[in-house]
């Protein structure tokens, strides 16, 4: 193959005449993120459901970077009214999110609008070509409260049920009562962080991005492997909690709650990981899916 072709092959990366031609939009994307990264950074990423946050920004922001060229090299801007419409619906539930302290539609109204500025410049095509990296990003997204109830009240009341069954044939005097249960003369909460929902939204971002980056898979796959998430986060919390209870039992409420019960969780979490990268591994030779390395 020839110099030339070589070059008209490989997508050129960004010029500086580019960057200028945008930095009027770059630096009020900037000005309207600002004030939203940091009170997702107060409210959501100082939290247990909220910690893959910082993670998946700078992850999926290099990701985006990484893929800019292909996406300047498939551009066909988007339809300017398109763009217009979806830029003021954006902007309005933004601002909406913002006055009255939402942060779940304050950061949706900034990721629309973000969506709506690469639209502009790159097209759908082009986006949907390059659909992982915009994706991934929504994972910034956090989940309302009411959201958070729906989904942990249920996946509380199945690791009870599971724990309590495993307990209970130990001979371990043990009562439940829902998410309640009473062991010997302590009585122990499943809380939210013990649903599963917590190390769920984790184990996915981790994993699509590990997906990504070594198969280069396709969205059948990597949906695959996320359907197979929720029961492996369900089972590590089940088993986590059974760990628990019987160190409450056997060595007192303070070693149970203390630095143990933060231990067992991240223990759990790096063996649902581990067990993750296990399973895609097993998959991935008998689907014949290679390596991203490996197939370029």
């Amino acid at each position: 193959m020839s110099e030339a072709a070589v070059a008209e092959a490989t997508p050129s990366k960004p010029s500086g005449a580019s960057w200028a031609a945008n930095a009027p939009l770059l630096i009020a994307s900037l000005i309207l993120a600002g004030p939203t990264l940091y009170r997702l950074g107060v409210q959501v990423w100082s939290k247990e459901v909220g910690a893959h946050g910082p993670i998946v920004l700078a992850t999926g922001a290099w990701l985006l970077w990484r893929n800019l060229p292909a996406m300047q090299a498939q551009a066909k801007p988007g339809l300017t009214p398109v763009t217009l419409l979806g830029a003021l619906a954006s902007l309005a539930i933004y601002v909406f999110g913002r006055a009255y302290d939402l942060i779940s539609l304050e950061a949706a109204g900034l990721y629309g609008f973000g969506l709506c500025i690469l639209y502009d410049r790159f097209g759908l095509g082009a986006m949907l070509k390059n659909w992982f990296p915009i994706l991934y990003l929504g994972l910034l997204l956090p989940l309302p409260g009411w959201a958070l109830d729906e989904f942990t009240a249920p996946l509380k009341l199945i690791v009870s049920a599971m724990s309590f069954g495993i307990v209970e044939p130990m001979g371990i005097p043990i009562v439940r009562e829902g998410v309640t249960m009473t062991v010997g003369p302590y009585q122990l909460l499943v809380e939210d962080a013990c649903s599963g929902l917590n190390s769920l939204i984790g184990l996915i971002a981790i994993t699509t991005f590990y997906i990504y980056l070594l198969r280069n898979a396709g969205w059948r796959y990597s949906l695959f492997l996320v359907l197979l998430i929720i029961p492996i986060a369900v089972f590590a919390n089940v088993i986590r909690i059974v760990l628990l209870i019987l160190l409450t039992y056997f060595f007192g409420d303070a070693v149970g709650q203390g630095f143990l019960h933060v231990t067992a969780g991240l223990f759990l979490f790096a063996l649902s990981l581990l067990l993750m990268f296990l399973i895609d591994s097993v998959a991935s030779r008998i689907l014949g899916i290679r390596s991203h390395d490996a197939s370029a």
